[in-house]
C-alpha cells in the first residue's frame, strides 16, 4: 500500500500540466502513486501525461474516460487509489517538492483522518496566501473550514466508509464533497505552509460567471437532504443556516451580480433571494448573525432594495474586479 495516492484529472491543459506532473514526481515522498486521469482532452495534454507515465512506470497510472468533467474523473479515479491517504490536485495547479511528506508526517503524528495546508493564489500580476486555523469541532469546521480538496490529504479509510462522492455535472463540487465529509471527521490537522499553488486562469470555470454560478443553491440543499436522511440535521441546523445565507449573500451573490446579461443576472440574484428566504424565513435571527463582524453587517443589511443596488455596482468595472479577486 502507498502511502499516499494523488488523483489528477485533467481535460485540455497543455500549457499546465507538464508543470503539474513534474512537481508530483519530484516529491521528497518517495511512496506515492500518481493517478492522472485523461477526461477526454482533444489537445496536447494526452501525449505529455503518457510521456511521464512511460518515464516513470513504477508511480504513475493513466487512465483514460470520456468526458465527464471534474467530479466524474475524481470519482472515476477512487477505485484505483491504493494510498492510505488521497489527495486531490487540479491540472493547472502544482505544489512544493515537501508538500506530502510533511503532511503525511503530520497525518502520522497526530492520527488524523485529515491533513490540510495553506496555498497560494497565483494571478497573473499578484500572488495572495490563503492561511488556515485549527478548528475546534466540526461545528467549526462548517462555519470556518476551507472547502477546496485540492490542498487535504484524506484517509482512504474515510471515503471509503462513509461512500461520499462528488456531484457529477454541477459546479461547487468541493462543497457538497467536503460538508458530507465533516460528521465523520474525529481529527483534523493544518500544516501552516503554502504548499500549493492556485494558479488563477481568466478563461477557468471558477472565473466564468454565468446562471451555472447559482448551482450553489442545489449543492447546499442537496448537503441539507443529507444530513435530514442522517438524521443529523437538528444538530447542525444553525450552522448549515449561516452557511446557507453566508453563501447565497457573500460569495455567490458577489459572482452572481457579475454574470455580463443583465437579464440573467437579475434572475439569478432574486432567484437566491427568495430560495434564501424560503428555506430559512428568520436566518436573520441565526447565532451566528449576532457576532459584530463587517460580513455579518453587510448581510444583515441585504434586503430587496439593497440587493437591486449591489447588482448595479456589481457592473462598474473596477469594483467588479476587487469583488472578484476577494471572492473568486
Amino acid at each position: 500500500m502507498k502511502k499516499v495516492s494523488i488523483i489528477v484529472p485533467f481535460y485540455n491543459v497543455e500549457e499546465y500540466i507538464e508543470r503539474s506532473i513534474r512537481s508530483l514526481v519530484e516529491q521528497s515522498l518517495k511512496d506515492i502513486e500518481i493517478i492522472l486521469v485523461n477526461d477526454g482532452s482533444k489537445d496536447g495534454s494526452e501525449e505529455i501525461a503518457i510521456n511521464f507515465q512511460k518515464q516513470y512506470p513504477d508511480k504513475i497510472k493513466y487512465l483514460q474516460k470520456e468526458n465527464g468533467g471534474l467530479s466524474d474523473a475524481r470519482n472515476f479515479a477512487l477505485p484505483y487509489a491504493t494510498g492510505e491517504y488521497i489527495a486531490f490536485l487540479d491540472s493547472d495547479d502544482y505544489v512544493e517538492e515537501e508538500m506530502y511528506e510533511e503532511m503525511y508526517k503530520t497525518a502520522k503524528m497526530d492520527k488524523a483522518d485529515i491533513v490540510e495546508c495553506d496555498f497560494l493564489w497565483e494571478y497573473p500580476e499578484e500572488t495572495i496566501e490563503s492561511k488556515g486555523r485549527n478548528y475546534k469541532n466540526r461545528k467549526d469546521m462548517l462555519l470556518n473550514a476551507r472547502v477546496v480538496a485540492w490542498n487535504k490529504l484524506i484517509k482512504r479509510e474515510l471515503i471509503e466508509k462513509t461512500g461520499i462522492k462528488f456531484p457529477v455535472g454541477l459546479r461547487y463540487e468541493d462543497v457538497e464533497f467536503f460538508y458530507k465529509l465533516i460528521p465523520y471527521i474525529n481529527s483534523i490537522s493544518i500544516v501552516k505552509k503554502p504548499f500549493i499553488h492556485y494558479v488563477q486562469r481568466e478563461n477557468s470555470i471558477s472565473n466564468t460567471q454565468t446562471a451555472k454560478t447559482a448551482e450553489i443553491i442545489e449543492i447546499l440543499d442537496r448537503v441539507i437532504e443529507y444530513y435530514k436522511e442522517k438524521n443529523i440535521y437538528e444538530n447542525y441546523k444553525e450552522e448549515l443556516e449561516y452557511n446557507y445565507a453566508r453563501y447565497l449573500l457573500c460569495s455567490s451573490m458577489l459572482r452572481m451580480i457579475m454574470i455580463e446579461n443583465k437579464e440573467e443576472r437579475e434572475k439569478m440574484t432574486n432567484y437566491a433571494w427568495e430560495k434564501l428566504n424560503k428555506t430559512f424565513p428568520k436566518w436573520k435571527e441565526n447565532k451566528y448573525l449576532k457576532e459584530k463582524t463587517l460580513k455579518n453587517r453587510y448581510m444583515l443589511s441585504v434586503n430587496e432594495r439593497t440587493l437591486k443596488l449591489y447588482s448595479k455596482l456589481g457592473r462598474i468595472g473596477f469594483i467588479r474586479k476587487k469583488i472578484q479577486r476577494k471572492f473568486a
